[in-house]
């Protein structure tokens, strides 16, 4: 058996490569022509709706079928609102207010936005139950804790997008919520049973299969109560055993990104890619930085050579590039013409403010236009670095008289002239994100508290070690959105 041209057409339909610039390379177009069956959109292809429409088109040029997918979650993790910040909460806002309608139009609204400029599918939503509040990496992106919460949540999300005619992606099979480790930097392990899996992680997802999702995207994780040697995104038992046989989802599978260290670091990109497709993935992403044609015709080959050798069956490829070409099918044929609700995410973002006052307290709303501190803490690598968020700007405009400093770690040694000088003799508001997994937070906290037990939090989640005097505020989230919710709270 040689390179044949069909091997080559199937083993580049199933990629789903990654790419610079806000139109078309030359490389993508050419791949396009030959086979390319999708490719995936970040921020750094994005500059308006009008490019985005443009540039799709653009693709579809040279392939009218190529699925075009993006990461866009709404909340913390935006790409087409990457450079403004979400006008969307995000999934824990959503989970707070519980409810489903509500889930589904704003789900909905986020498709309408994605057809018309051209994307058809959205590796969204997050159906992790985040059942470790140190997780690194999923957090206020998880509907919540509760795994009957998120299943009904995940599920209404999905019906919403999909009302759209855009194909959703839930993730990450079979659960990235129970992890201390980000598998963008290392491989985590789930020390859950079977038994504990198919009580807390699994239920979004039987309600995602259930509510007929289209995709599915699986995490690399290491659960050794289904597979002690590989895991689940080059794990036959967990791709076809459990997943396909045991849970019935016969739609397309998409690895999360090969790049990731994950698997990466251990089997190498071609070795990850030839192992997930012959443990029963249909797509590989690979989106993060690897996004040229040296790559993407590395993988098409790899994945040829391994037919030719025998290890990868041209049935199993021929399978994976016969759902990737279902899918392609299915997208387009819903149509929603009607306009997204604009002031629909801010009221959800409102919706999901929750203030905490001791009985007999009066701290809100404030009285005099405060000092503001934010702390900006390393975002996780799903989060866009350059996405805006915080309470400053939205609290400025309706108090023209705040001021507002921000607070790294790099910042420990002025704790005095950023935070507390210029707050004398006025309110202090500390603006905390994930404060619970930054010790130079914690401590700048606990030093701030202790100079100013009147100070006022503003924190995105839950707190997992509270102060007990003052934090009355929780967003629920970092979007441009939950910022104006709590920015109209404190302004009264």
């Amino acid at each position: 058996m040689t390179r044949s041209p069909e091997l080559l057409r199937l083993a580049d339909a199933v990629l789903q490569p990654g790419f610079e610039g806000t139109t078309p390379p030359e490389w993508l177009r050419r791949r396009l022509e030959e086979g390319l069956g999708g490719v995936v959109l970040f921020s750094r292809n994005i500059a308006s709706a009008g490019q985005v429409a443009s540039l799709t088109a653009a693709l579809r040029e040279h392939r009218p079928e190529v699925l075009v997918a993006i990461d866009e979650e709404a909340g913390d993790v935006t790409r087409l609102e990457a450079a403004t910040g979400s006008t969307r909460p995000g999934n824990l806002a959503l989970g707070v207010v519980d409810d489903a309608k509500l889930t589904a139009e704003l789900a909905r609204g986020l498709g309408r936005d994605l057809a018309a400029v051209g994307v058809n599918l959205n590796y969204a939503p997050s159906g992790d139950v985040n059942s470790n509040p140190d997780n690194p990496v999923i957090g206020v992106r998880s509907f919540g804790s509760d795994p009957a919460l998120v299943a009904r949540q995940t599920a209404a999300w999905i019906q919403g997008l999909q009302a759209a005619g855009v194909a959703a992606c839930v993730k990450h099979f079979p659960g990235h919520g129970d992890t201390g480790v980000d598998s963008h930097l290392a491989l985590p392990e789930i020390a859950a049973s079977a038994d504990e899996m198919a009580a807390v992680a699994l239920p979004p997802f039987r309600a995602a299969f259930d509510v007929g999702v289209k995709s599915v995207m699986c995490g690399h994780l290491m659960v050794p109560a289904y597979d002690t040697e590989f895991p689940a995104t080059l794990s036959r038992r967990i791709l076809v055993d459990l997943l396909r046989t045991e849970l019935g989802f016969d739609g397309l599978l998409v690895t999360d990104a090969l790049e990731m260290k994950a698997v990466s670091d251990r089997w190498g990109l071609t070795g990850a890619a030839v192992l997930a497709i012959a443990a029963g993935a249909d797509a590989l992403c690979v989106g993060g930085g690897l996004c040229d044609e040296d790559t993407a015709i590395t993988l098409r080959d790899a994945l040829v050579d391994a037919v030719v050798s025998g290890d990868l069956s041209e049935d199993r490829l021929r399978e994976a590039a016969g759902r990737v070409s279902s899918l392609a099918s299915w997208v387009g044929t819903v149509s929603d013409s009607s306009a997204a609700d604009p002031g629909l995410g801010l009221e959800a973002a409102r919706r999901a403010i929750r203030v905490t006052v001791a009985p007999g307290e009066r701290s809100l709303p404030l009285q005099s236009a405060p000092h503001v501190v934010e702390f900006r803490p390393e975002m996780n690598q799903a989060v866009d670095r350059s996405t805006p968020w915080g309470l400053g700007a939205p609290l400025s405009a309706l108090m023209p008289a705040t001021s507002v400093a921000t607070f790294t770690p790099a910042d420990a040694s002025c704790l005095d002239e950023i935070a507390l000088d210029p707050a004398a003799g006025r309110p202090l508001v500390l603006v905390v994100r994930d404060a619970h997994r930054h010790p130079w937070m914690t401590a700048a906290l606990d030093r701030i508290l202790a100079a100013r037990p009147d100070a006022g939090i503003c924190r995105d989640g839950p707190a997992r070690r509270p102060h007990p005097r003052r934090l009355p505020l929780a967003t629920h989230g970092a979007t441009r959105v939950t910022g104006q919710a709590a920015a109209e709270v404190l302004a009264g």
